[in-house]
């Protein structure tokens, strides 16, 4: 069974629920909700469901943990477009953990493979290792352990499908560091410039409220930048 005719496994309900670690009622609930889409009914009237649910639970999940209420996720939800993909859903759950600050959590390797919302192959995991997203850290409770940089996990996860060596990934990601940092210090110095005068409690409360904002500006403006610039290259490259 395949979800959307694109030869995609899927899942049962209580599968999803053990992938993830919620409980069926809870994915029933967000059904309700209105927070995960219906899943595609096969024979015998059995639901499947697929990345993209796996990857809105992982969003859900992360939202929470951030403090959201479930209105707020809600709202939050709705607010975003309806087709997207598990790999959009990838990139908003990371944008969302960018709004907490560096977490490394030490799990066990079957906490790895819930985190990552797959089961992970010691290859996998040595590229991951390779990645700087997980670092082997002994053993708990008699089984490897692992710590992990939990914001950067999951999109450690769906880069190891995509085909790019490690030093490639590294690079890259060490070109965005520099880049989003020199944003970064532009954006700050703007906003200090333009409250300089202010209370230091309203500045306190404008930076929490506009953090999301600009991140979210700053995933939306890298996204279009990106199309724009494979776009052209393909073009070149088939004018060629």
């Amino acid at each position: 069974m395949t979800t959307r005719d694109t030869g995609e496994p899927t899942l049962t309900i209580d599968e999803l629920a053990a992938r993830t670690g919620v409980t069926v009622r809870t994915v029933r609930f967000y059904g309700t909700k209105g927070l995960l889409p219906p899943p595609v009914i096969g024979p015998r009237r059995v639901g499947h469901y697929g990345r993209e649910h796996l990857a809105r639970l992982a969003l859900i999940e992360e939202l929470q943990h951030q403090g959201m209420t479930l209105a707020a996720i809600e709202r939050y939800l709705k607010q975003l477009p309806p087709d997207l993909t598990a790999h959009d859903l990838a990139l908003h759950r990371a944008v969302v953990a960018s709004w907490a600050p560096q977490t490394v959590e030490r799990v066990t390797r079957e906490e790895l493979d819930r985190r990552a919302g797959r089961p992970l192959t010691d290859e996998e995991v040595d590229r991951l290792a390779e990645m700087d997203i997980v670092v082997r850290d002994g053993e708990a409770g008699g089984a490897d352990a692992y710590r992990v940089d939990a914001g950067l996990l999951r999109l450690g996860v769906e880069l190891l499908d995509v085909p790019l060596s490690p030093e490639t990934v590294l690079a890259a990601r060490t070109a965005l560091l520099e880049h989003s940092r020199a944003a970064a210090r532009d954006l700050s110095r703007l906003l200090r410039d333009a409250v300089a005068e202010r209370d230091a409690r309203d500045v306190r409360s404008l930076s929490a409220h506009m953090h999301p904002i600009v991140v979210q500006a700053l995933l939306t403006t890298f996204q279009r930048s990106l199309r724009d610039e494979l776009r052209a290259w393909l073009d070149a490259d088939g004018e060629r």
